[in-house]
């Protein structure tokens, strides 16, 4: 099982994270089955330290991240050839060269990079057991007859599959999903959890969100698909979940309310109020789709609702915000709201071209997300190469087309003409946008001393990035998963030499399996490895 600590966790709920383990385990069981010498040599492994220093993460307990190339990502701090990084308890102390701490624990970080963890400000992780099923779909029946056009998310992930769950394939999936990531390098995610069929389920998400041990924030969004329940309770719901398991504020996870103004105006109405009367982010995903721009018009003029009184606001984070109106979009740069784009599945699923132009012509930047894994990976260092590469695209051919009528093969980008995306602005969007977004930007995003240690160490000797020439170039254009060698969250180490800590992840894997095995069988729809359709 998943043996996780048991610190930042609500206590009270231990009872129930059993119950839910053991409701998985059972199911499984029913299944049956040369250059710049930035660094100094590396020692031999045998040399190295041999356990992740003891007790990381408790009060009091100190170590020190010695020896790698810094990448604060604050512009105050700043990047280090060679610097140190001092860690007590969950906070960071310091950061620099030469940091001295005698008779603690060192982390030898020589040929590592060292930087802050990334931050996904949109996952649907209870659809982990779903991976890859709609690699070639796009979001809704084009009616096209063809295997992408019939084989859609709407149709199938959100209106078959969705309702089946039961509250332990929910846990499961959200559990193995949340570790999956964090071995990756996401030290913390927005999880919209659009599976919210009772209270069960919404209790379900949250034991997982805790029991990863990974820093979250539990998006409470409707039961997608089918027809509700008696035990139906979204959007009222909300307050029974914030006061059992949102109290405190100093915990790794968090809430927010989740207001999709696609279900209409009494139902978005609602969860937008209550959502604003628990002090909670409202969040929507707004698309192209649905008939929603002219709606986000109205809420851009404050006319929004069943009363025409509600208003787009600092409070509000919009996921992919494609084929608004310039209206909608001067209010979003006005009040400052968020937005968070998922560049890979935007571009595959036919959301609208991610509106990153759009963005930098009003002067405001996005976080970055995953969305779905049942057509995409989760993985950062692919929502970063996804984003830099199509702004890249676009404006290089605004850049060539001109040229091309007049015989100058290779023009001057004209006045006016977007600045080209770098290394080191979609890192920024990856790491402390993201904090922004989920406003966790005095706690995470950058490796700033007062801040909590959520940390990576990347290994830059590795033979896909060797020699290291340029640290942002290298994390963005070079690495990938088994780059990530250390992951750190509030202090606590949770990957260790490339090793994921505290999940028995052969048992995980079991019962997530078992839970595919259910899913499939109670939507109807056959397990077929070569051919979905």
């Amino acid at each position: 099982m998943c043996r996780l600590c048991d610190e930042g966790r609500p206590q009270p709920h231990w009872n129930a994270r059993r119950g839910f383990l053991k409701a998985t385990a059972a199911a499984a069981t029913m299944a049956g089955a040369g250059g710049l010498a930035l660094f100094a040599p590396r020692p031999a492994l045998a040399a190295a330290e041999p356990r992740a220093p003891e007790g990381s993460g408790r009060r009091g307990v100190r170590y020190l991240i010695k020896g790698g190339a810094v990448m604060s990502m604050d512009p105050t701090v700043g990047d280090f050839v060679s610097a140190d990084v001092l860690v007590e308890g969950k906070k960071i102390l310091a950061v620099g060269p030469g940091l001295a701490a005698p008779g603690i624990p060192v982390i030898d970080a020589r040929g590592r990079i060292v930087m802050p963890g990334f931050i996904d400000t949109h996952h649907h992780q209870f659809e982990t057991a779903l991976r890859a099923w709609l690699a070639d779909g796009i979001l809704i029946n084009d009616g096209s007859n063809t295997p992408s056009g019939n084989q859609t998310y709407f149709e199938y992930i959100l209106s078959r599959f969705a309702p089946v769950y039961r509250p332990q394939d929910v846990y499961i999936n959200e559990l193995f999903g949340g570790l999956s990531q964090l071995d990756h390098g996401v030290t913390t995610v927005h999880d919209i959890s659009q599976i919210h069929h009772t209270p069960e389920h919404s209790d379900a998400v949250a034991q997982a969100l805790f029991d990863t041990g990974r820093r979250a924030a539990l998006g409470y969004f409707e039961g997608a698909g089918g027809t509700p329940g008696p035990a139906y309770a979204y959007p009222q719901d909300a307050t029974r979940l914030k006061q059992k398991w949102f109290s405190s504020s100093d915990q790794l996870v968090s809430m927010t309310m989740g207001g999709e103004v696609y279900l209409g105006a009494p139902t978005y109405t609602q969860a937008w109020t209550l959502g604003r009367q628990l002090g909670l982010q409202v969040v929507a995903h707004i698309l192209s789709p649905f008939g929603i721009r002219p709606i986000m018009d109205l809420l851009a003029q404050g006319k929004g609702g069943v009363n025409k009184d509600i208003g787009i606001g600092p409070d509000n984070l919009f996921v992919h915000f494609t084929g608004m109106s310039d209206l909608a979009w001067q209010r979003v740069k006005d009040v400052g709201a968020g937005i968070s784009l998922a560049v890979p599945i935007e571009m595959n699923m036919r959301h609208g071209t991610p509106p990153i132009l759009k963005m930098q012509s009003l002067g405001i930047e996005p976080s970055l997300s995953t969305d779905v894994e049942c057509t995409m990976t989760a993985d950062f260092f692919t929502q970063m190469r996804s984003m830099m590469t199509m702004q890249r695209m676009v404006v290089n051919q605004m850049i060539l087309d001109p040229g091309f009528a007049s015989d100058n093969w290779w023009p001057t980008p004209p006045a006016g003409t977007p600045r080209l995306l770098n290394t080191r602005d979609v890192l920024r969007y990856a790491t402390m946008n993201g904090a922004k977004h989920l406003r966790l930007d005095g706690k995470v995003g950058s490796l700033t001393p007062g801040k909590e240690a959520d940390i990576l160490i990347l290994d830059a000797q590795a033979i896909n990035v060797a020699p290291l020439n340029h640290v942002p170039g290298a994390v963005v254009s070079l690495m990938d998963r088994g780059n990530v060698e250390t992951v750190i969250v509030a202090g606590k180490v949770r990957k260790w030499k490339g090793r994921l800590l505290d999940a028995d992840l052969t048992s995980l894997r079991q019962q997530l399996e078992a839970s595919r095995d259910y899913i499939f069988s109670a939507a109807g729809i056959p397990q077929d490895l070569f051919n979905p359709n």
